[in-house]
């Protein structure tokens, strides 16, 4: 089972409600928010009511390891820090991060850990516009392996 990254890239106004309680359910409350997700039937059902809203894909181990260190929070606004994840029982990011990829651990696991992640807007712009969808050159909807690239020039 792989975990998703999704992004929302668009902004309140203008939204269906079937797209607003979506975003509620999944806690992306803000553009550049981004969550952790499983692929399973629904929240791919989910995704597909967000796919003129939000951009996601499949997210690799060493983007999630980086993601976490550098944009991940503790409650009270902390930083996770490695001694933090020594209590755990982890010597490093990655083997969190490989741990949550392949299902050992869930997101909500982690005590303290909170389960959005606040992004910056991409160094450099999109490269399309957020109109249009991501198979028509512009950048929401599905994006695979990606958006991984999308997440290191927004962390």
């Amino acid at each position: 089972m792989t975990l998703l990254l999704v992004i929302r890239l668009k902004g309140e106004s203008g939204r269906r409600p079937e797209e607003r309680k979506t975003l509620e359910l999944l806690r992306l409350h803000r553009k550049f928010h981004a969550v952790l997700v499983r692929d399973t039937p629904p929240y791919r059902g989910m995704l597909k009511v967000l796919d003129h809203v939000a951009t996601w894909g499949e997210i690799n181990e060493q983007t999630l390891a980086k993601l976490i260190e550098k944009r991940g929070y503790l409650t009270g606004n902390k930083r996770i820090t490695l001694e933090y994840l020594k209590k755990l029982g982890y010597n490093s990011f990655e083997e969190l991060a490989r741990d949550l990829i392949e299902g050992r651990k869930k997101i909500t696991d982690i005590p303290g850990l909170k389960p959005v992640f606040r992004l910056r807007p991409p160094k450099g712009g999109f490269e399309g516009t957020i109109k249009k969808h991501y198979r028509e050159g512009g950048e929401t909807g599905y994006r695979g392996e990606a958006i991984n690239e999308l997440v290191l020039r927004m962390i």
